[in-house]
């Protein structure tokens, strides 16, 4: 068993949970849930799933803890859980790892010596329950294990990463999955409450009230670092509406998103272009009428 934390935020996740720890198969030492107060049965199926990882040796802390955001959450995860093993580790309720990393994390993991002090890990994504391939989305690369006390989460309110305090990175061979349980209505509802904090955050670097330390200081993925600067300095520079178009055409076409299937024309064209002209929408909307979007609590689906 590798000497590992798994933190874990969760709100109403009884669906996704249980596949995501089960998924470790043994390999991590504990698992840290760090709930916004769920009205499932997300508590209860963690007192469950606690007590079938004590059998292992293994452990399952919960904690609940008013949402701020989800950096301050996860943050809080960090410094007020007693974490003590070596690594810690980032994971959302809807992912899980393959079983070639679990055997990878249990294989590598303890023989990483410094200055390494992260392990970038490869994401793929499904959707209704297709892996989406392409339209840019594979493989997305993000810093998610890391040595306790070395990395936090950058206080930003959209596309949050971990920031290294020092070291540097290696990255892993094998996936993580994103592979939500739940459907197309608490998707999009999902995406309108993105919406809100995408503008928020757009508005808020205008202004220079945002530290932009990933583009400048810490380390995380280079892919990361790129996609940020692609979207403040190219995107956010287009015209209005007319980018969501430019950035479908992108996804679907250029990067053959089409290949995907009917899951991947319903996926590319709500994420890639619904969502966009949503943000683009409310953006227009506060300029109109000379306000700013409010700061969004958690998520009410």
């Amino acid at each position: 068993m590798t000497d590992l934390t798994v933190v874990i935020l969760t709100k109403n996740e009884e669906k996704n949970l249980r596949k995501c720890v089960e998924s470790f198969c043994g390999v991590a030492k504990r698992f840290v849930i760090v709930d916004s107060f769920s009205t499932d049965g997300t508590e209860a199926l963690c007192k469950e799933l606690n007590a079938e990882l004590q059998k292992i040796g293994s452990a399952l802390d919960f904690y609940q803890n008013k949402w701020v955001s989800y950096a301050d959450q996860l943050n809080w995860g960090l410094q007020n859980t007693g974490i003590d093993t070596e690594w810690s580790m980032r994971m959302d309720a809807d992912e899980e790892i393959m079983e070639n990393l679990a055997t990878e994390i249990d294989e590598k993991l303890p023989n990483v010596r410094e200055p390494v002090n992260g392990i970038i890990l490869r994401r793929r994504v499904y959707f209704m329950g297709r892996w989406i391939k392409h339209g840019g989305r594979y493989p997305e690369l993000l810093l998610r294990i890391f040595r306790t006390g070395k990395a936090s989460c950058e206080m930003k309110i959209m596309d949050e990463h971990m920031i290294l305090s020092e070291g540097t990175t290696v990255e892993f061979k094998h996936d993580l999955i994103d592979n939500n349980q739940k459907d197309l209505e608490w998707w999009t509802a999902k995406h309108n409450w993105y919406s809100n904090r995408e503008v928020l955050d757009h508005q808020m670097t205008l202004e220079n009230a945002m530290d932009e330390s990933l583009e400048q200081d810490g380390t995380s993925s280079g892919q990361a670092k790129m996609k940020r600067v692609v979207k403040n300095s190219g995107y956010y520079r287009l015209p209005k509406f007319f980018r969501a178009h430019l950035y479908f055409i992108y996804r679907y076409y250029i990067k053959l998103g089409f290949l995907d299937g009917p899951e991947g024309k319903i996926f590319h064209f709500l994420q890639a272009y619904w969502y966009r002209f949503l943000v683009d929408a409310k953006i227009f909307e506060c300029e109109k009428n000379g306000t700013k979007m409010k700061p969004q609590g958690d998520l009410k689906a």
